[in-house]
């Protein structure tokens, strides 16, 4: 019974947001219009005069783009309890966050907003079970990797992380699946909260996990260490994988050997600040653009938005292959506002973008801007029909070596390395060249010699993560740095 009405619920939903896939720029249109009308009696809304915006580019001449520390004082205003700042009432709750520059942030969730996190993610299973048949899953244990569901209050507003605050929404017909137990997802310390949910899965007919991929990782050799099963083995029903907050391309070789065997995959676009979109292929790496879900896009090319001349465009002027800042204003009552993520559009019809980096997650040491999808992709080449796992990696620039040219210095923790290093690192850094020609003219110029490759210990990234404080839940560890903060501290293999 269970499977028929998730097939007939699945159609449902499909059919029903085939209005907005089919008409987005109508849809955006729409959201802009309704959150101008709901902003108008806020704070915001009077001092940045909602009361005369008319349209797109009214609203862009009215409203700044905005970080984190421009919305700051509006935000310091809510959690002093003051009602109608940034919206209507009050937040439901503040997701708290980390930021480079602002330190915690808490990023404003409202009644409005809440609904929209939780039927993304459930429409992007619905529309995976449309497309594959695959509805076996639903009768089995699902198991969602996430923070604690604990909260703070804080003049009445509830305070957690995103994936604990998500955590109080799980719908009643999977209540019943879903591991771990509340207990163990209140676990804050990390190793101590995996060791749990072992013991609690180990037994069960596991058929879907989710979770960042480096996380779902150290539950994966936990599971071996204790079964001496590989994963698929462990749980014969696990088919099918959900995950977000970073690419999964690196980790693919990996997981096939953890779990024994292929699985299907969905990557998912979840983040405080808003759901922004879905996997909705199953063969095609770009992710749907969810245009009618409280969310009002901006776009910036990545490589201008330091530029004073830097231009806002909006959804219907995006072209396809360029590296855009994205910008969003939601029922959350963020305005305008710069998330730091960066995208560049494969499809328009539906819209369909790959997530490609951080806007502060880079090295330009020498002008080379290299960005994150680049040095994803070269790994990836690199491997490719290898033996080669690797269970973490970072890259950061030297400046100034013992001897010798500069290099970018690639940090890699292997579960299996290469047999021949030399030769890695020779076909690492060819990948590289073709992925970037502005680091390629730098090695070809003698300005920088071919990458280096420092050999973390095992399982390094997440010692690291640990002494910062910063092991498991959403936090994840950089791609690219423009300092050696991170790799100075990192321990290599002797």
């Amino acid at each position: 019974m269970k499977k028929i009405a998730a097939k007939l619920f699945a159609k449902f939903i499909i059919w029903n947001n085939k209005k907005w896939i089919e008409n987005p720029l109508q849809a955006q249109e729409k959201i802009l219009k309704s959150l101008i009308k709901k902003g108008l009696n806020t704070k915001f809304g009077r001092d940045h005069d909602f009361e005369s915006i008319k349209n797109y580019e009214g609203f862009k001449s009215r409203v700044p783009i905005n970080d984190y520390e421009g919305l700051k004082p509006y935000i310091e205003s809510i959690i002093a309890g003051e009602k109608d700042i940034l919206w209507p009432g009050k937040p439901l709750y503040l997701a708290k966050t980390s930021g480079t520059i602002s330190g915690v942030k808490y990023i404003p969730i409202t009644k409005e907003s809440m609904p929209t996190h939780i039927n993304s993610a459930r429409d992007a299973i619905l529309n995976y079970i449309e497309q594959t048949g695959n509805v076996e899953f639903v009768t089995g244990k699902q198991i969602f990797i996430q923070g604690s569901p604990v909260l703070e209050n804080l003049n009445g507003i509830s305070l957690g992380r995103l994936s604990g605050i998500v955590a109080h929404f799980v719908p009643s017909y999977l209540q019943n699946n879903r591991m771990p137990s509340w207990e163990t997802n209140c676990i804050e310390d990390w190793e101590d909260k995996v060791d749990s949910i072992v013991k609690e899965t180990v037994e069960q007919n596991i058929t879907v996990i989710g979770g960042i991929p480096s996380w779902v990782q150290m539950y994966f050799e936990k599971i071996i260490k204790k079964t001496d099963n590989s994963v698929g083995k462990q749980f014969p029903g696990f088919s099918l994988f959900i995950y977000g907050g970073v690419n999964f391309e690196p980790y693919e070789n990996l997981f096939e050997n953890l779990i024994g065997r292929k699985i299907d995959a969905i990557e998912l676009f979840p983040a405080s600040e808003g759901f922004i979109a879905y996997q909705d292929k199953i063969d095609s790496k770009g992710l749907l653009l969810l245009v009618d879900n409280g969310i009002y896009y901006e776009f910036i090319e990545a490589e201008k938005f330091s530029h004073p001349d830097s231009k806002r465009i909006s959804l219907k002027d995006v072209q396809l292959g360029v590296n855009y800042l994205l910008i969003l204003s939601s029922n959350a009552g963020l305005w305008s506002y710069n998330i730091g993520d960066t995208v560049s559009f494969v499809s328009n019809k539906p819209y369909r973008l790959v997530v490609t980096g951080r806007i502060k997650h880079f090295i330009s040491a020498f002008g080379e801007h290299v960005i994150v999808k680049e040095v994803e992709a070269a790994l990836k080449n690199a491997i490719n029909s290898t033996s080669i796992e690797i269970r973490e990696f970072t890259v950061a620039p030297q400046i100034n070596p013992a001897s010798g040219l500069p290099y970018h210095d690639w940090m890699i923790d292997f579960k299996a390395p290469p047999g021949n290093l030399e030769e890695f690192s020779k076909t690492l850094d060819s990948e590289m060249r073709k992925q970037n020609i502005y680091y390629d003219d730098l090695i070809k110029g003698k300005v920088l010699k071919s990458i280096n490759i420092s050999i973390v210990e095992d399982h390094g990234f997440e010692n690291y993560m640990k002494k910062i404080g910063k092991l498991g839940g959403q936090n994840k560890v950089p791609r690219l740095s423009n300092d050696r903060k991170i790799a100075n501290r990192l321990s290599l293999k002797e």
